[in-house]
């Protein structure tokens, strides 16, 4: 295990340059440039934000319901006017579906942090975009897993496919030899919930609400921005 360990994260530091994980780690706490400092967290924001499309190959963010979603309320926030009544809604909205999705990060986290990968953790559950099944050395594996995953624990949280990046963290595991070990946490840390729709609150129950406020919001944003000027303005 630790010799395909070792292959694993030669492999990873090869193949992420484009993450810039290496110049991170190479930088110091405190840069002497403030704005230097800014810089490097607002691009780390950014990298974050595009590492949590549920389908890592689609450079449009459209092939699931739910990235199609959150892209939807990204593009409207960008065309309403900052501080207005709508820009609040949106932001909202994309934080809520953002939470969610941390949320299940950090459950895969915590599982493979205690199974003693305490510093590879965020490396083995990093993702990019260019990710591709070709690469992938037990697809089938990783596919039954996931599955299982979905249908046997609640480390997911919602009754939608799930994202399909996991597949490819999946296979990673699967190379190192702890899947089975990881799939037997998970089962201890987070068994099913019960079928009921109040204690399964997933992104499946909001997605319909989210895509008929965006398209309230494309078709009335300019009529809310007129109401609160004045409401401004009667003050």
């Amino acid at each position: 295990m630790g010799s395909a360990f070792q292959r694993f994260f030669c492999c990873c530091c090869c193949c992420c340059i484009d993450d810039d994980d290496d110049e991170d780690e190479k930088q110091p706490l405190i840069p002497q440039d403030p704005l230097e400092y800014f810089n490097r967290e607002v691009q780390k924001r950014r990298d974050e934000e595009t590492n949590l499309w549920s389908t890592p190959g689609d450079p449009s963010h459209s092939e699931r319901e739910d990235d199609r979603a959150l892209y939807s309320l990204l593009q409207a926030r960008n065309k309403t006017r900052m501080g207005s009544t709508g820009y609040r809604r949106l932001s909202v909205d994309i934080e809520a579906m953002r939470d969610t999705r941390r949320e299940v990060r950090d459950k895969w986290k915590t599982i493979l942090e205690n199974l003693g990968f305490m510093a590879e953790a965020d490396s083995l559950l990093n993702v990019s975009a260019g990710a591709s099944h070709d690469r992938m050395r037990n697809a089938q594996a990783a596919r039954d897993m996931l599955q299982t995953l979905h249908s046997e624990t609640s480390i997911f949280n919602s009754r939608e496919p799930p994202p399909e990046r996991y597949l490819f963290i999946l296979d990673r595991l699967i190379y190192l030899d702890i899947a089975e070990d990881f799939l037997t946490k998970a089962r201890r840390f987070y068994p099913p919930n019960d079928d009921s729709e109040e204690e399964t609150p997933g992104l499946a129950i909001n997605l319909p609400l989210l895509l008929a406020r965006v398209e309230a919001m494309n078709g009335t944003g300019d009529e809310d921005e007129e109401d609160e000027d004045n409401l401004s303005d009667r003050s």
